[in-house]
Order: C-alpha cells, then sequence, then structure tokens
C-alpha cells in the first residue's frame, strides 16, 4: 500500500510539473448567473491621459453615469501620461496580485499581460451571455450589441483566436499636407499620395538661395518630410510592399532584403535632410504650422494641432505661418490597394477571485462603448467610434456635418475621423504576441538609426544594414522570441496523457488492495 501511494504522488508530481510547462491561460469566463447587487464593489481603472482636460471630464462622466446606473458599483480612476507607464505598471503589479480591474491598453501589450497565467479575463463568454452580455437582457443601459461594433477593430482585440479587450477608440495615421507650398513648387496634389511624388517634391524644396535661405519659404529652417512613429512607417511600407514582417505565431521576419532596400532609400532622403523623424527633430505639427515641413504624418486623434488654425499649438503664435492643410492617406507604393495602419486603444479586465467583481468590471467595460461615451471622446481629437451605432447616431452624423462651422468643428480633425471612417476596409493591424512589442520597437529604431548615421556623415551600406540587424536582434532580445508558442490551451501531449493514464490505473489498484483486504478481514472475523 505505501509503495502504491508513493507512485502515484510521485506520478501525481509529474504530471503536475507537466501540466505547469508552457504558457497555457484560461479559454473563457463563464460569469455568474445573477450580478449581486447587494454587494458593494470597488473597481480601479486605469486609463491614459495627456493632460487633455475634455478627455479627463468625458472619464470622470462616464464613471458618474454608471454608478447612478449600479450605485453598489465604486469606480475608482487612475491617470497616466503614456501607455508605456501603465504597461510598466501593469507587469509590476501581475506579480503581487494587484493589477487595476480595467485597463486603456494594447493588444501587444495584453500579449504580455497573458502570457502564462490567466491575468487577463477573456471575453468570448462574457460578450454573448444572454443576461449581462452586449446587449444582454440586464444590463442597465443601451449597450451595442457585438455586431454594433466595427468588425475590422474587434477582430483586433483577438489573441489566439480568443477575445481579450473591446475596442475604446480608433484613429489611423495622416499625412497633413501643407497645400500652399505644395503648389509653390510646382506641384499639384494627387488625388493619394505615393512615396516617388513625397519624396520627390521633399527634394524639391531643399533648394537654397545664394543667403542659405530655401527658396520655398524664405526661411533658414526647413524639413519637408517628418514622419511621427517611425516604427509605423517601416511597418506600413512593408505592408504595401507585401513583404514579410512576423508571422501570428511570433516569427520575426523583418530582418529581409526588402527591409533592406527601404532603409537605404529612407537613407538617402534623410542625408539630404529632406527627411528626419520626430524622435531626432521634434513634433511635426511644430515644424508644419511654422511653415517649415509639408509632408507631417502623425495620428489623426492629433488633428487639432495641425494647421494655421489649429485650436492646440506648441509654438508662438507670431512663429505661425498662414497655409492651407489637406489631410491625406499615408503615401503608397500601390494606389490601387492602400494599405493603412489602425491604432488606437482598446480596453481589457483582469481576473480577481471574485466572479462577482469580474462581472461588475465587464458591465463598466461595456459603458466606455456606449454612444454618449465613444460621441464624446471622439470630438476631443481626431478619433472615430468604435461602434457602428455611435457613427450612425444622429448627433454624431450632426457632428460631421458641422466641418469648418467653429472651433469644436475644425475641419482638420473632421477630415481626419472621416479619413478613417472612409477607408476602414483599407487598414490592417500587425501580428500580437508576446514580443510583438519589441519587434514594433526595432522596426522603428531602424529607421531613426540609419537617419542620425547619415546626419552624422556616416556610410549606410549593406554592412551597417547587416550590423544593425545583428544590434536590434541583440538590444531587443529578438532571437529569444519563441515562434509558435500560442497561449490558447493545448492538448495534451502524449507523454502526459501516458502518465495521467498510468496515475488513473495504479488509483484503480489502491482502490482495490484496499477492497480486497476489507473482504479478507470481513472472512477472518
Amino acid at each position: 500500500m505505501k509503495k502504491a501511494l508513493s507512485i502515484a504522488l510521485a506520478l501525481l508530481i509529474v504530471l503536475s510539473l507537466s501540466a505547469c510547462h508552457g504558457n497555457v491561460s484560461r479559454a473563457s469566463f463563464v460569469p455568474p448567473e445573477e450580478f449581486d447587487t447587494s454587494r458593494h464593489f470597488e473597481l480601479s481603472f486605469w486609463a491614459k491621459n495627456n493632460t487633455n482636460k475634455y478627455q479627463t471630464a468625458i472619464y470622470q462622466k462616464a464613471i458618474d453615469d454608471f454608478q447612478a446606473l449600479y450605485p453598489n458599483i465604486e469606480v475608482n480612476l487612475r491617470l497616466y501620461t503614456d501607455y508605456g507607464r501603465i504597461y510598466q505598471d501593469v507587469i509590476t503589479n501581475i506579480s503581487t496580485n494587484t493589477t487595476p480591474n480595467i485597463c486603456i491598453t494594447y493588444p501587444d501589450h495584453i500579449a504580455t499581460y497573458k502570457t502564462g497565467s490567466e491575468v487577463v479575463v477573456p471575453l468570448d463568454e462574457l460578450m454573448v451571455n444572454s443576461k449581462y452580455g452586449l446587449g444582454g437582457s440586464e444590463v442597465r443601459f443601451d449597450a451595442p450589441k457585438m455586431d454594433e461594433i466595427v468588425p475590422q477593430f474587434l477582430s483586433e482585440c483577438y489573441i489566439d483566436g480568443i477575445c481579450y479587450a473591446l475596442p475604446f477608440m480608433r484613429s489611423t495615421e495622416a499625412c497633413y499636407v501643407n497645400k500652399t507650398l505644395v503648389e509653390k513648387l510646382g506641384y499639384t496634389l494627387p488625388d493619394m499620395l505615393t512615396w516617388d511624388f513625397v519624396w520627390e517634391v521633399s527634394e524639391k524644396a531643399m533648394e537654397k538661395d545664394a543667403d542659405g535661405v530655401f527658396k520655398v519659404n524664405g526661411q533658414k529652417v526647413m524639413i519637408p518630410f517628418i514622419y511621427k512613429s517611425t516604427d509605423n512607417m517601416m511597418i506600413s511600407m512593408l505592408r504595401q510592399k507585401g513583404a514579410d514582417y512576423s508571422t501570428a505565431a511570433g516569427e520575426v521576419l523583418i530582418f529581409n532584403d526588402t527591409t533592406r532596400s527601404l532603409l537605404l532609400e529612407i537613407a538617402e532622403h534623410a542625408g539630404t535632410r529632406a527627411f528626419s523623424t520626430f524622435k531626432i527633430s521634434s513634433y511635426p505639427g511644430n515644424f508644419l504650422n511654422a511653415g517649415q515641413c509639408i509632408f507631417a504624418v502623425d495620428s489623426t486623434a492629433g488633428a487639432t494641432w495641425m494647421g494655421t488654425d489649429a485650436p492646440n499649438i506648441d509654438i508662438p503664435k507670431e512663429n505661425l505661418v498662414d497655409f492651407e492643410t489637406v489631410v491625406m492617406e499615408i503615401p503608397q507604393y500601390d494606389t490601387a490597394h492602400p494599405q493603412m495602419m489602425s491604432q488606437g486603444p482598446s480596453a481589457c479586465i483582469f481576473n480577481k477571485e471574485d466572479p462577482q467583481e469580474v462581472l461588475a468590471s465587464w458591465l463598466f467595460l461595456q459603458y466606455l462603448i456606449t454612444n454618449d461615451v465613444q460621441i464624446a471622446y471622439s470630438e476631443t481629437e481626431g478619433y472615430l467610434p468604435v461602434t457602428l451605432k455611435a457613427q450612425s447616431d444622429p448627433s454624431y452624423v450632426d457632428y460631421l456635418s458641422l466641418r469648418g462651422s467653429d472651433v469644436d468643428h475644425y475641419y482638420v480633425k473632421i477630415d481626419a475621423a472621416k479619413l478613417l471612417q472612409t477607408h476602414t476596409a483599407n487598414t490592417f493591424t500587425t501580428p500580437v504576441f508576446n514580443g510583438s512589442a519589441s519587434l514594433r520597437d526595432a522596426a522603428g529604431q531602424m529607421i531613426e538609426e540609419v537617419t542620425k548615421g547619415m546626419r552624422r556623415g556616416k556610410t549606410v551600406d549593406d554592412k551597417f544594414i547587416d550590423d544593425l540587424y545583428a544590434d536590434m536582434t541583440s538590444l531587443y532580445r529578438l532571437d529569444s522570441i519563441e515562434a509558435g508558442q500560442s497561449t490558447e490551451l493545448q492538448p495534451l501531449p502524449t507523454e502526459s496523457k501516458v502518465l495521467l493514464g498510468a496515475l488513473v490505473v495504479v488509483w484503480l489498484g489502491i482502490g482495490a488492495i484496499y477492497l480486497a483486504r476489507i473482504i479478507r478481514k470481513r472472512e477472518n472475523s
């Protein structure tokens, strides 16, 4: 008996260790049958805000309105200045089981949060729950149904086939163009920008007079083309070329010949200083508004900072230059099949021991995508509501129709929102996996490095690119990303099945021995 128990215990330990190997997370969360309104729940909500008092007010109003509907749920807001800080704090708090209940974040970050644990709550069961799901019968507000969320935006929230978030806001990249200077250089803006057109106009704008003054603007400063997010720039260029970046399983493919040719192309224009980046030169909108930039690529969420009459500016008013601003898609290689980045925050909820607390978090998460919250938040910048329900709401349709009527309907901001609304079908996202955020950083850093290299008089050639590939792989630990490490529940391997079968046999044997002893004892008595 003792030997049998020892064997069973050993098998159990081995099986447990085998089950703990790899990245396994909960495949579903089954909500309680009823939400307990007699209990008090205190939820923490982490969100990002760039000192925009209007967005802060919208968050607070959403909380107040939600708490009026659910007096037993208290939501405490914690604001951050950037998503990177949220990401770092969540990672830190995972180890102490002190994660927030609700968090505005990005899918790249969620992929890291959920690795090897049940930290992030899968939403599949919650979304379709008849009582508390999207549009559920027991939800106390007009929540959108699943088919009322923009499909492209919702699909971005799936990792390994499981939904881990709801989209909160969406934007894309836009090229804010100084049309006045383009025409002064003798060019006419096409219906869609191409990379060749942007490079050609940018190089033309570098011409100076005998005194070293740029002819196009009469100033000592001119950076014709500035890209805010170089990671998006590289990823978009590769996508437009149909070149490899990564696989959905996490295989890193970016270090290829197409990437090399793109970097050499960028280096050529960085060498003439016709091109620069935000990290090197500063915010593109500042140069655009001062008449020192022609093509400024930034998020549509930054539209209120772009143009002569922009409500938000970071330069002295006396430095503003009067010009016509046109909002266009980013430059393309194939205008027949345009490709542009879909970006913007999503919101997830974190697992807690009490399913009722998770359900309370889910209710607030749903409230963030109601029409009132979506429309109000989108009107603060060039964001687009993530639901078809909000986009078709009469108040939002009216908002778009008032383009240019006053400062609240600044025409550049309205045009930026319409750009994404019109071209949603042309947007794309990159695969999300544990390590995808590092790969994204590496993509942008390569453009930064070739641009800095040219500005410092270095020779950017094949050897430079080879060394750069090696540096990026080491710096961002891209060689340690394990391709194919799915976070879904996987079938047990053969070894585990054998062990499990053996364990069953052992326990059956123990039971038989125990039963035989009882029978023998009775016979002897």
